[in-house]
């Protein structure tokens, strides 16, 4: 059975990519081991995904945005930066920034669903589901993919969006860098009483951090990050209990909390492939670059990285060159690398800045807070690279607070 692309994972990366490809007469095999059924209606797990402005033209573009229902998008329209138990908060608003929204959060599962409706049907992608990877390879003149129903198919572009700890990347070749944090995400939704005004909130409390994520109403979702040794008895912790810990750590911002459905756990574990290409393969979306959820950018890397390729295979078919080819691949990483490395040290470097909680970190902590706050090129930088938009602020330099 030959195709002329095969990409391995039915997630967001994988769905978007075969959807970008959707106008051009390439014959394009899906191949994902969840069942059809678990793809039309995915289950909530927990996470909330805030989209940048970059992502949600992406979205526009494939149709994928206009099947979200609109009570699952909620805008983010200010955030806030805390340090320790200090008061003092690092700040953005759309208004500053001259936007309508910082960003958007959409629930994961929300996401998947509008993707899969927009590929499904499509005339020349070929959905194949319940079936696993038992091998793959390549020649200089195609790629390989043995499956689980006794299959074996052929293709002149293997694509791999099967997770940041991607089994079709080890088995091409393909190294990566993994960054084991020894920490626990616990992502839950909570009701409170008072309103959070589209306004999200990051506190680096010592020993843990809490992230607020403004949904729709008076809802929010909670993510608590803590040593992988805690994960547990917090997440076991009764319902009051859990309620109870997070509304006196917000110091009654939001007023009183309630769990609203269950709690997740997600250990945390940063991925960036040394090199995203191979002879006739290429990695996307977390198979590529798995970021910690800090700076909220591993999503929209992930669309970025099928946009990417896309854009390259879409160009060697208007000038007639074999898009497996090691130029056209080339170019994608090029491309992809120059955006992913910055953003992945970078982050990297800021999670082990602030959860840090030796003096000097303490201090440089405050110290980077404070000047981020001042200092107006680094904050429209910063800001630039949360929302993915151009932003022009007024330069201005008062003095520190």
């Amino acid at each position: 059975m030959k195709y002329d692309v095969v990409i391995i994972g039915a997630g967001p990366a994988g769905l978007s990519f075969a959807r970008s490809l959707a106008e051009t007469p390439l014959k394009v095999l899906l191949v994902e081991r969840s069942s059809l059924e678990t793809l039309r209606e995915p289950p909530e797990d927990g996470r909330e995904i805030a989209l940048t402005h970059l992502s949600l033209e992406m979205m526009k573009a494939s149709g994928a945005w206009q099947q979200l229902a609109e009570q699952d998008i909620s805008p983010i329209c200010a955030a806030k930066v805390l340090d320790g138990d200090s008061s003092y908060t690092l700040d953005f608003d759309n208004q500053s920034a001259d936007l309508d929204a910082l960003g958007y959060l959409v629930p994961n599962d929300k996401i998947r669903k509008a993707y899969f409706e927009v590929v499904e049907g499509l005339d020349n992608v070929e959905l194949l589901t319940e079936v696993s990877v038992e091998d793959v390879g390549s020649t200089t003149e195609q790629a390989w993919v043995q499956l689980s129903n006794g299959e074996r198919v052929t293709c002149d572009l293997l694509v791999s969006a099967d997770s940041r700890f991607s089994e079709t990347r080890r088995k091409m070749g393909v190294p990566a860098s993994m960054k084991d944090f020894s920490r626990t995400a616990i992502v839950c939704r909570m009701e409170h009483s008072i309103p959070h005004n589209q306004t999200a909130f990051e506190c680096f409390h010592y020993g843990r951090t809490l992230a607020i994520l403004p949904m729709t109403g008076n809802l929010s979702s909670i993510v608590v990050t803590v040593s992988s040794a805690e994960a547990d008895s917090i997440y076991n912790m009764s319902e009051e209990a859990f309620a109870a810990d997070i509304e006196q750590r917000l110091q009654g911002q939001l007023g009183s909390m309630k769990l609203y459905g269950r709690r997740h756990l997600y250990p945390l574990v940063a991925v960036h492939a040394n090199k995203f290409v191979g002879r006739r393969f290429a990695v996307i979306g977390d198979a590529a670059v798995g970021m910690h959820p800090v700076t909220a950018h591993g999503f929209n890397l992930g669309l970025r990285s099928q946009e990417t390729l896309a854009k390259e295979i879409k160009s060697a078919l208007d000038q007639g060159r074999d898009i497996g080819s090691v130029s056209v691949l080339e170019r994608y990483q090029t491309t992809h690398m120059r955006v992913t490395k910055p953003m992945y040290m970078g982050t990297n470097l800021v999670v082990g800045l602030f959860t840090n909680d030796n003096f000097a970190a303490k201090v440089a902590r405050k110290a980077t807070l404070r000047i981020a706050n001042n200092f107006a090129p680094l904050k429209q930088a910063i800001t630039r690279k949360l929302t993915e938009k151009r932003i022009d602020i007024p330069f201005f330099l008062p003095g520190l607070k």
